[in-house]
């Protein structure tokens, strides 16, 4: 049984003395895109969204799941030979022929940089002996990252029934994927030229991602689009106190190609100039006091609680990405009404929920301040004792007995 207590302690605008708020920066009333998020990827916290829990199809933007599964599983001087099915992969294309060899290594800048159908299936049946082996993979790694919208299909984001995932899950998952090394040294790369191996034909391939000269710090991600999605993007900034993760599904549809670009920079500007590194809590006498905890067959009725020392010296230390007009509130959780002796010092009976605009930030476990024996003959006999003796008679009395 879980036991509520519901603090609204408000802090807003906590420590304005070191903070510069920008006051020129709302939120973006209005985007091309149907479903939009700025995500922060350090925190892992969304700072706005648009419909951004709703699952859509997400074209190529499925790519960066892909690239992820293939470096986890495979070598990347493992050779890839193409299969029927592969070759015959609708635009776009690197035009693989039937047979030939690659090495995964060059087929991963043909994924990323050009967003090729054909090599995104031939990666696949090479790490997972098929289409339907390697989704699997993908899911079960989307399930690993806690992205529980996700469903993959396709390796390549092609239209598929089923096939889809919300564009707050997506900003998890980039945020994850740009801080592997091998990932961003792919998609941060602006050419990449290799040979295939059987018959010696060579390739250059251009990274499409125009975002990567339109902002500072700009390093990713991928590009999307099928007839279903309309045009996407998962977009990054990585500046010295943040990392912003973007993300726009349906953000029109041909002849509009340029909408996710001018979606893009509307939120990430927005996250630069509206929010800024701030204490999570100013002041540590604004969180509640922990009631006590009842106490069964104890030598005390109540135990008292307190927060965990530790956890409390690090929420002091927290910083989050803020605007500063945030509502925080705290809610106390116990997982218990209450506890049977013995009760031992520091055992932990809940939690302090710390929340932004009704969003879990952080926890604080609630612990145990104090033991409680467990009542025993001594315990009664003092008890009987009270009522018939005052102080000092009591006193002489237990020290004969003891």
């Amino acid at each position: 049984m879980c036991f509520f207590f519901l603090f609204t302690g408000i802090i807003k605008g906590a420590g304005t003395e070191n903070v510069v708020f920008a006051v020129s920066a709302p939120p973006p009333d209005s985007l091309y895109a149907y479903s939009a998020v700025l995500y922060d990827g350090e925190a892992g916290r969304v700072l706005y969204e648009k419909n951004g829990y709703e699952v859509l199809p997400m074209a190529s933007t499925t790519k960066i799941m892909t690239l992820l599964v293939v470096l986890e599983h495979t070598n990347p001087e493992d050779i890839v030979t193409v299969s029927q099915n592969a070759a015959k992969q609708p635009d776009v294309q690197l035009n693989m022929s039937t047979g030939e060899q690659y090495y995964v290594k060059d087929l991963c800048y043909s994924l990323m940089l050009e967003s090729h159908n054909d090599t995104a299936v031939a990666l696949a049946e090479h790490v997972g002996g098929s289409v339907e082996g390697f989704a699997e993979l993908m899911n079960t790694k989307a399930k690993a990252l806690g992205l529980y919208s996700a469903h993959f299909v396709t390796p390549n984001g092609l239209d598929a029934d089923g096939h889809g995932i919300t564009a707050a899950d997506l900003a998890k998952l980039a945020a994850y994927a740009v801080k592997q090394e091998e990932f961003r040294k792919i998609t941060t790369t602006q050419s990449h030229s290799f040979t295939e191996l059987t018959k010696g034909r060579s390739f250059t391939v251009n990274n499409k991602d125009a975002f990567l000269s339109m902002m500072e710090g700009a390093i990713g991600v991928k590009t999307g689009f099928t007839g279903k999605a309309g045009y996407c993007f998962v977009g990054a900034v990585e500046r010295e106190d943040r990392l912003l993760i973007s993300v726009v599904l349906a953000s029109g549809w041909p002849p509009h190609k340029t909408y996710k670009w001018s979606d893009t920079k509307t939120l990430m500007n927005y996250g630069v100039d509206a929010f800024h590194k701030m204490p999570l809590v100013n002041n540590l006498d604004s969180l509640p006091k922990p009631p006590k905890l009842p106490v069964a067959d104890g030598q005390k009725s109540t135990v008292s609680l307190c927060f965990s020392a530790d956890a409390v010296k690090q929420l002091a230390e927290q910083t989050l990405l803020r605007t500063g007009d945030e509502k925080i509130t705290y809610e106390i959780e116990l997982s218990k009404n209450m506890l049977q002796a013995p009760v031992a010092t520091g055992e932990t009976v809940g939690e302090l929920v710390v929340k932004i605009d009704g969003e879990c930030v952080q926890k604080i476990p609630v612990q145990t301040a104090e033991t409680v024996a467990p009542v025993d003959y001594m315990f009664y006999l003092q008890k009987i004792l009270n009522l018939f003796f005052s102080g000092k008679s009591v006193t002489v009395l237990q020290q004969l007995l003891s």
